[in-house]
């Protein structure tokens, strides 16, 4: 690997290059169809995710300039206090769960003065061919936590997504006990079309569809749809928790579709009343909320929240999850979100035919395949290529003879989608 940046107008490789920006440095992260802006000094956190030029993160412009400097470089740095004193710059960042501030198994942040404004380490680097960027980042050592937390993010050649490994590793001299919290700040707005919001699949554990969290102004209205839950565009300060999450979460907007994938460990204990997911909700409002720390919420923001499962680590022990982030058009809901494609429309197999919408993350020559119960491609349908992150809807007559126990779906060598031949 090679920090020297290989990209070529044109050719699809991956850049990585560091820019000065007012008050700290950034990383700009770009294949050609995603590109990234990483700010290592405020909390190792990811302040710009865009595709086809539109911009999918939230930020907050009273702190950031258009290129993403601070317009005043004294807020940049560690800083600490009531919830009334955070910078919330917006973007996408790690935190322990769970928070709270009644004792020290509980995280009393934001603000906080390493692991949410603290100044990260950042390595970078890239592919000698261009293939893919690496961007790793690390915490400094947080005396309250006694955690020191990375974020690796790795975006590849040819791909609408991107994947994003976390980890924390005990470096005090005590036993601790933690879980791994994602945070994506993404543009709230008023109600525009039937599918905008977020979009929750569930997995059948039998625990709780959600749990009430936190009421600002109120708490999340969600509806159910079969095994989706959807969380409209709404004006509310609150938070609510999913505790039967299938390990997946999609945002759906104005800029496009979101999606947030991360494993789930049905064994496992999570924070929050057992959350896998999590929503929190914002809107502007005319006063500070006393119950939340004086919190005084200027902005539309929705947050999606992954967490994995409290881990207790003794001294030197380490934790981990891994998520993989996708960028692609507002088609409306999102039905599932798998390895290498989102659906909004179910794939479905009955009388012979395949039907269904998904978006590729990869791009090239699509098939529908049919195969037996050994695996074998009985009859193979070319449906020409596909693009990373463009639709692909399917509408394919492919009758199945008697050992035709399966279908897929492919792109290049991804399997974008599978489902039983019904009897």
């Amino acid at each position: 690997m090679s920090s020297t940046p290989t990209y070529r107008a044109g050719e699809g490789r991956v850049s990585a290059v560091r820019r000065a920006r007012v008050g700290h440095e950034v990383v700009e992260v770009d294949n050609g169809l995603v590109r990234l802006v990483i700010a290592p000094a405020l909390g190792g956190r990811v302040l710009s995710a865009v595709r086809d030029g539109r911009e999918f993160l939230h930020r907050n412009p009273e702190l950031l300039d258009d290129a993403l400097g601070a317009r005043d470089p004294r807020t940049v740095g560690p800083h600490d206090g009531p919830m009334s004193a955070w910078r919330n710059w917006g973007g996408d960042k790690t935190w322990p769960a769970p928070q709270g501030w009644s004792g020290p198994g509980e995280w009393a942040g934001p603000p906080d003065a390493v692991l949410d404004s603290g100044a990260y380490a950042c390595e970078v680097d890239v592919a000698d061919d261009g293939s893919r960027a690496d961007i790793t980042l690390t915490s400094g050592d947080d005396p309250r936590t006694g955690l020191r937390l990375t974020r690796r993010i790795t975006l590849a050649a040819g791909r609408s997504d991107f994947s994003l490994r976390l980890g924390a590793r005990n470096v005090s001299a005590r036993k601790v006990r933690w879980a791994l919290w994602n945070v994506t700040q993404l543009p709230g707005h008023p109600a525009e079309r039937p599918g905008d919001g977020v979009w929750l699949g569930t997995a059948g554990s039998g625990a709780p569809d959600t749990v009430d969290l936190v009421a600002g102004t109120g708490r999340p209205r969600v509806e159910h749809h079969g095994d989706l839950l959807h969380v409209p565009a709404q004006d509310v300060v609150g938070k609510v928790g999913f505790p039967d999450a299938a390990g997946w979460i999609a945002h759906v907007g104005p800029a496009g579709t979101w999606t947030y994938r991360f494993p789930v460990d049905p064994d496992a204990p999570y924070t929050d009343g057992g959350s896998r997911a999590e929503v929190w909700m914002e809107h502007p409002l005319d006063a500070p909320l006393g119950h939340l720390g004086g919190l005084r919420p200027r902005h539309r923001v929705v947050e999606c929240e992954a967490l994995g499962p409290y881990r207790e680590l003794g001294p030197g022990d380490t934790t981990a999850l891994d998520g993989t982030v996708s960028l692609g058009p507002r088609l409306g809901a999102v039905t599932s979100v798998g390895e290498h494609a989102w659906w909004g429309e179910p794939l479905r197999y009955t009388a012979g035919k395949v039907t269904g919408v998904c978006v590729p993350s990869g791009g090239g020559p699509a098939a529908v395949l049919l195969r037996d119960t050994a695996g074998r491609v009985l009859r193979r349908q070319p449906l020409g290529e596909c693009g990373a992150g463009s639709p692909l809807a399917l509408d394919v007559r492919l009758p199945a003879g008697p050992d035709a126990v399966r279908v897929e779906v492919c792109c290049g060598r991804d399997v974008l989608g599978a489902v039983a031949v019904a009897d």
